[in-house]
């Protein structure tokens, strides 16, 4: 499973397990957790910067339905 390391405001690592990427009418997310025994997800859009570089961004509480009910879907395909 893929990991990356994510920084907050106060720069402070954090690495995260790659659970999903998926994507909802031409907007790509990621889903996101940091413990696998107890994994609470996180779901970011995927951006790009003016160099074409992927970065990733908070979503608000309307986007974050539609990409959890579309994160849903994707794993109830899976099983």
């Amino acid at each position: 499973m893929e990991k990356i390391k994510l920084y907050d405001e106060n720069n402070v690592e954090t690495e995260f397990y790659v659970d999903a990427k998926f994507t909802v009418d031409d907007t790509d997310y990621v889903a996101l957790f940091t413990d696998e025994e107890d994994p609470e997800i996180y779901i970011l859009k995927i951006i790009e910067d003016e160099n074409g570089e992927e970065l990733l961004s908070g979503i608000d509480d309307n986007e974050l339905k539609v990409a959890q009910d579309a994160y849903e879907e994707l794993l109830n395909e899976l099983e």
